[in-house]
């Protein structure tokens, strides 16, 4: 397939499991982000500051940036981004854990390239 005929968009997938070991220190620091952004509607600051304080899930989405983790990659520029978190039960010992197990079929079959 020659250049031009590929796409020139990616679609790059991370899935993350945190442990939250300092929920307070969390909150804080997304309550700081908040604070801080001049551009943000008092209204949408009240909200935000209400589900950030109740939920560290949202703490944590309005800490990480998917732009942040792009801004410094040579050659690529963010064209749209979504992300979300939720509080889960997590076993790292269950096989429902497995790291990419979905996919390894999905590898196998288109050579390898994932």
């Amino acid at each position: 397939m020659s250049t031009e005929e590929t796409s020139r968009f990616v679609r790059l997938r991370v899935d993350l499991v945190l442990e939250v070991e300092d929920g307070d220190g969390l909150t804080k620091a997304a309550l700081r982000r908040l604070a801080a952004d001049p551009e943000l509607p008092q209204e949408e600051r009240a909200h935000a500051e209400g589900a950030v304080t109740e939920d560290t899930a949202e703490a944590l989405a309005y800490l990480v940036d998917p732009f942040d983790l792009v801004s410094e990659v040579p050659g690529v520029e963010l064209q749209q981004a979504s992300w979300s978190s939720e509080r889960i039960d997590y076993d790292p010992d269950s096989p429902d854990w497995e790291a990419d197990g979905d996919d390894v079929e999905d590898d196998e079959e288109d050579g390898g390239i994932g």
